[in-house]
């Protein structure tokens, strides 16, 4: 990166760096060839000619983006299918190696039309298809001979799953399914590309067989012929309009009139339908809902993604924004140096490396549950569903958060979409939500947290992620070392679930139904469940960390170390009522780590441009005016501002028209 340029205060930032930056950089891509592999990407990619916008695509019409973001789509992916030596590894592969892999962001802000082809579209035949089906589909997909999507959602159910009204009924005298969507609220909405850029989705309906219903099942439907593009008969398909982000993603919907496929266009790999129309269910019923649980681990790492590029945004102005006086008669100083500024900042870095080193490890379990599935064994995939859920939902609505916290920080030219942390903030946002609503996913940890608790009080073994739940045993004394901090939120977490559990049954002992107690103890459920999230991400950070530590320089290791007690410390802070309440934490305790808390502010103050500049995100990726590596952020500003079509000439026909008539009085 070029320093020619470069703001002078970001110049001391960084030069007051007590770790190796490139280091940290390389610890983050998982080693040094990763992170040459994704910088030589970046570079041959984005020297691709016409790829990147000339005109900001924030003054395009809505018709306009979708159109130019297919144009850029397809030169993308030449250019990563010439550069991309991993495009022929199997998907879950391919995606564990590119984690940190941000180059199409600098493409597709808003995110592509075709996230979902290279994404569900291709994972779900992996996990669903049967070999045959595999071997015809897949090297269609990847090929991109076909473009996909993944057809879920209707328009008047999502997360709950048994709800969803899709009809596939098979007909064995033609050995076809009749795919049929009985009412409006039946459609399918939201499928990113459906509108108008797939010709092929992986549909799930309602599998009906003489009249009886055999559960959700996935399909391989063509929607448009492969020459014209048109709509097959019987499709009706189209866009769903203008959202809070993802405009770009060409997001639609999607109706069947008793449509006719094959019966081999079922994936059959977990269940199978015969020709005379025998069903043979699958080992597990979760088994179809994989894909989903693949991606709700993937969501973790891309939401710690946007964060780290929100934070790289906001850090950096925070170093060449100048803001008032601290002390009269001294300069303004930079607003990086308000203690209220550092902690805004600093827990996003640290909530950015919570969850890229928590997703590492969740990805190992994943691996290890399909593993077993390929043996046989499916008793760990409850496990994997359960701990999907919880970081699904904590990971989504923390960054979040932190994102439009960094927004906010950036005052008001953080509200300018050349800032980019609005876009950030608009397809974070959009995490709660897919893959599972975050209420619902809690509520469904909740379900598994109160059948682990029954099992406990029977003696019965646990999964490791929630054995804590059997030690009843409260500690004696506060502990403020990070193991105690864990062992104190695991307390809060049992005791949550103990005291929720107890409401549930009290509610069911007074006459109300299973189904009425569940709900009116459903707040104290999810809260239960979300303290669990929290146990777990505070374990597994600690974990890895420790882990890692053993392979870096004394210098990275106390950074980690300290970034790692920050979070620690935060979370521990802003759950103080529930450690008050169920912990033997004292007033004398919390301010003690209130203490320790800014201390660690100050100690990381020196580091914060360095930890920024090493999670190595490109200005192109940035898209931001005012994260640029240079700090040139009032010059970029004013050169953003003049794209603006409205400054191409000095006087508005609406000045003529409109204004001077009426200013005149003659309108």
């Amino acid at each position: 990166m070029s320093t020619i340029t470069e703001n002078e205060d970001l110049r001391k930032e960084r030069a007051k760096c007590t770790f190796n930056i490139e280091e940290l950089t390389y610890l983050l891509d998982d080693g040094y060839e990763n992170t040459r592999r994704r910088r030589d990407l970046e570079n041959k990619v984005l020297s691709t000619k016409g790829l990147l916008d000339e005109i900001p695509e924030e003054y395009l019409s809505h018709k306009e983006k979708y159109e130019n973001v297919i144009r850029k789509c397809v030169k993308l992916h030449r250019a990563l299918l010439e550069y991309d030596d991993l495009r022929d590894k199997p998907i879950d592969e391919k995606i564990k190696a590119i984690l940190r892999d941000t180059v199409s962001l600098a493409v597709t802000k808003d995110n592509s039309p075709m996230m979902l082809h290279s994404g569900m579209f291709l994972m779900a035949i992996e996990g669903q298809a049967n070999e045959k089906q595999q071997e015809y589909w897949l090297k269609r997909g990847r090929n991109m001979e076909i473009i996909g999507t993944y057809a879920q959602t209707e328009l008047g159910h999502g997360t709950f799953l048994r709800g969803l009204e899709l009809r596939a009924t098979y007909d064995e005298k033609t050995e076809e399914f009749i795919l049929h969507s009985p009412t409006l609220t039946s459609y399918k909405w939201w499928p990113g590309g459906l509108a108008h850029t797939a010709n092929y989705a992986i549909v799930m309906a309602q599998l009906y067989i003489k009249d009886k219903c055999y559960g959700m099942q996935p399909f391989m439907v063509q929607l448009r012929d492969e020459e014209t593009h048109m709509p097959l008969p019987g499709i009706k398909v189209g866009e769903i309009g203008p959202k809070l982000g993802f405009n770009t993603v060409n997001n639609g919907f999607l109706g069947f009139e008793n449509v006719r496929i094959p019966r081999d266009r079922m994936l059959m790999k977990n269940a199978q339908v015969l020709k005379d129309g025998t069903f043979i269910a699958s080992p597990n019923s979760k088994l179809t809902y994989n894909t989903m649980v693949n991606v709700r681990v993937l969501i973790v790492n891309t939401v710690a993604k946007y964060l780290s590029s929100a934070s790289t945004i906001a850090v950096r102005y925070a170093a060449v924004r100048r803001q008032s006086q601290m002390k009269p008669g001294e300069p303004e100083p930079q607003i990086l140096d308000y203690v209220t500024q550092q902690h805004k900042l600093m827990i996003a870095i640290a909530t950015s490396h919570a969850y890229h080193f928590t997703v590492r490890w969740l990805y190992d379990v994943s691996d290890t549950v399909k593993e077993n599935i390929t043996k046989g064994q499916l008793d760990t995939l409850p496990e994997l569903h359960v701990l999907a859920c919880a970081l699904k939902v904590l990971s989504s609505s923390e960054c979040t958060s932190l994102v439009e916290v960094c927004r906010r920080a950036c005052g008001g030219h953080g509200y300018m979409l050349s800032s980019n942390l609005p876009q950030l903030y608009g397809v974070c946002t959009a995490t709660m939500t897919y893959e599972g609503e975050n209420t619902v996913l809690l509520l469904q940890v909740a379900r598994s947290l109160v059948k682990a608790w029954d099992r406990a009080a029977r003696g019965q073994p646990l999964s490791p992620s929630m054995s804590y739940i059997e030690n009843k045993t409260l500690a004696a004394k506060w502990d403020a070392s990070l193991d105690g901090i864990v062992r104190n939120f695991q307390i809060v977490s049992r005791s949550k679930l103990a005291s929720s559990v107890a409401s549930f049954q009290q509610y069911m002992k007074s006459g109300l139904s299973y189904e009425d107690a569940w709900n009116k103890a459903s707040v104290q459920l999810i809260a239960a469940a979300e303290a669990h999230g929290r146990a777990i991400v505070l374990a597994i950070y600690k974990q890895q960390i420790e882990k890692q530590a053993r392979n870096v320089s004394s210098p990275l290791r106390d950074v980690l170390h300290q970034l790692l007690e920050l979070y620690m410390v935060y979370w521990t802070l802003e759950k103080v009522g529930d450690l008050l309440l169920y912990t033997q934490i004292s007033e004398r305790d919390v301010k003690a780590l209130q203490r320790r808390y800014e201390d660690l502010l100050e100690i990381l103050r020196p580091n914060a441009v360095g930890l920024v500049d090493a999670f190595d995100i490109r200005d192109e990726v940035l898209c931001s005016t005012l994260g640029s590596y240079d700090g040139r952020v009032y010059e970029r500003l004013m050169e953003e501002a003049m794209k603006s079509p409205l400054n191409k000439e000095p006087v508005n026909d609406t000045f003529h028209k409109y204004l001077k008539p009426f200013m005149r009085g003659k309108l």
